[in-house]
């Protein structure tokens, strides 16, 4: 079986679309999805399924909306995808380290797109400037190198209207669940 990542957009943030994890986990496993798993309390999900990516979205959408009452986008990857996603990172430890210095908090951060962004959407991006911000596109992920703060940075506001669903995890999470999905895979 695969080992999939489930990443959920905007659950626990702020007091909304609260869900328990561990709520989470025994829904998903009710749809037979096997050794679900999670990781803190935003929404990533780790399980193994040989079901299509589209299968498993719409699963999973209708699970969590029928079971919690909230509708939201899962944006999902094998686990080859999400280490592929740390193998292609576009900036040099010097960019980072910069970027680190100047930051408020985490300073790489990739959204991870439910499908490629069409030629005109990514257009439109590359029109604005973005001061100490940087990102590079490459297919379904935005790697995103913040100069000073996710939180008021006009980048993080334009990667959303790229038009396709997205949610976005710093680097440490992703780390984190590479990390977690290599421990799923069976030992040799």
């Amino acid at each position: 079986m695969t080992i999939h990542i489930a990443l959920l957009r905007g659950i626990n943030v702020g007091g909304h679309n609260k869900i328990k994890m561990a709520e989470l986990r025994e829904a998903l496993g009710s749809l037979g999805l096997a050794r679900v798993q999670t990781y803190i309390q935003s929404g990533n999900i780790l399980f193994e399924s040989d079901e299509t990516e589209e299968t498993l979205r719409e699963r999973i959408e209708q699970e969590i909306d029928r079971t919690f009452g909230i509708s939201l986008h899962v944006i999902l990857r094998t686990a080859a995808e999400m280490r592929g996603i740390m193998e292609k990172l576009p900036f040099t430890a010097a960019q980072i380290s910069e970027a680190q210095a100047s930051a408020e908090g985490e300073c790489l951060h990739v959204s991870m797109l439910g499908r490629e962004p069409v030629t005109e959407r990514v257009d439109k991006l590359k029109a604005f400037d973005f001061q100490n911000d940087q990102y590079r596109i490459e297919g379904r992920d935005v790697y995103l190198l913040f100069g000073s703060s996710i939180r008021n940075s006009k980048l993080a506001v334009q990667v959303e209207k790229l038009g396709v669903a997205t949610t976005t995890r710093n680097w440490k999470t992703i780390s984190k669940l590479v990390e977690l999905a290599d421990h799923m895979e069976p030992k040799a």
